[in-house]
């Protein structure tokens, strides 16, 4: 139907349906996506956090499985056989060295797994303990972060969300701990826990983990959740005054329910980078706590510990100083730049 210059009549050729190649050209749209999933594509894109992620998982898979498969046991002195003399041989033996009686093996035509790293002075298999060590500070390291993150969350969110008289009165707690002089106050506080965890947990389930490392717990407890909490806090007094909040006000949401649904999971990337960051943090006071003899229990090793009992034969065996040394600098440069790409990747301020 022609149309006229001044008629009223619609065009119907205006209402056809649009092709599918209509569409495409029309209109480019991007994939549905989340903020977990662009957040990871980030990550994955920056080179750095994607190497030191792969490392932390290989470190974590090869010490988590590797003591399941390996020959020698982390606690077993290899000359001290039941029933038999003790073998010094087997004492402080240098990298791929044999005691006598593995050489007299060797000799016989018996396969005899090699010492990568030696033995130390009680004639311990160092690569496993190396290995072990490595476990139980990949370990405390990450239930430190596990407990300060619990601590932290919870008393920064009832801070930020009430405010008032709660704010003031948790923020002077916070001001007083952030106060006090970090190493003298856990070293003292490991040393006294220490001795009286000792007592309480015998004959308990505890009694196998060690007073040392219940310590270690208490004492990340007491003073390392502050800093966790300033952050959450800040993040909370910024989020309450949006309008999604007022909303669930107005519905007759409770406070809990509030900070649990809407709060907190608009805090997950602070929540993500401060756990990313705590996790070195933890891991490097609980080696230096071992290094002074107040970490975990022997004849468990950490890599503290191994490098406190190196420096008695730092002359002739150096080697055992210098390998707890790198695992740990390597760890904790690994977790320190994995949390740098978490920040550049999870943190919405840095990519609007």
């Amino acid at each position: 139907m022609e149309k006229k210059p001044f008629g009223l009549h619609v065009n119907l050729d205006s209402f056809i349906p649009a092709t599918d190649a209509d569409k495409e050209y029309m209109v480019q749209m991007r994939p549905s996506s989340t903020f977990f999933k662009d957040g990871v594509t980030r990550l994955l894109r920056n080179k750095v956090a994607s190497i030191s992620l792969i490392i932390i998982i290989l470190i974590t898979l090869i010490s988590i499985f590797l003591p399941m498969f390996w020959p020698y046991a982390y606690d077993a002195q290899l000359g001290v056989q039941p029933g038999k003399m003790v073998d010094p041989s087997f004492n402080n033996l240098s990298p791929f060295e044999f005691g006598k009686t593995e050489l007299k093996r060797i000799a016989e035509g018996v396969n005899v797994f090699p010492h990568i790293f030696g033995t130390d002075s009680a004639g311990r298999d160092y690569f496993i303990r190396v290995v072990y060590g490595t476990r139980i500070s990949l370990a405390v390291g990450f239930f430190a972060s596990i407990i300060v993150l619990i601590i932290g969350m919870t008393i920064g969110s009832i801070a930020g969300y009430f405010g008032g008289k709660v704010d003031l009165i948790i923020m002077r707690i916070v001001d007083i701990i952030y106060s006090l002089p970090d190493m003298l106050m856990v070293i003292l506080l490991a040393s006294i826990l220490r001795v009286t965890l000792s007592a309480v947990l015998e004959g308990t389930v505890l009694e196998k983990i060690g007073s040392n490392i219940i310590s270690l717990f208490i004492v990340f407890a007491l003073l390392y959740w502050v800093s966790m909490s300033r952050l959450i806090r800040g993040q909370i007094l910024s989020l309450r005054e949006q309008e999604y909040v007022l909303a669930a006000h107005a519905a007759g949401a409770k406070g809990s329910w509030i900070i649990r649904k809407h709060l907190i999971p608009n805090s997950i990337s602070v929540v993500i980078i401060s756990t990313a960051l705590q996790i070195p943090n933890a891991i490097f006071t609980e080696s230096y706590l071992s290094f002074l003899g107040l970490g975990v229990n022997a004849p468990m090793p950490s890599l503290g510990s191994l490098a406190s009992d190196a420096l008695n034969g730092i002359s002739s065996y150096p080697f055992r100083l210098v390998i707890p040394a790198i695992v740990i600098s390597l760890i904790v440069l690994s977790l320190n730049l994995l949390g740098d790409g978490l920040r550049d990747a999870f943190d919405p301020k840095l990519n609007s």
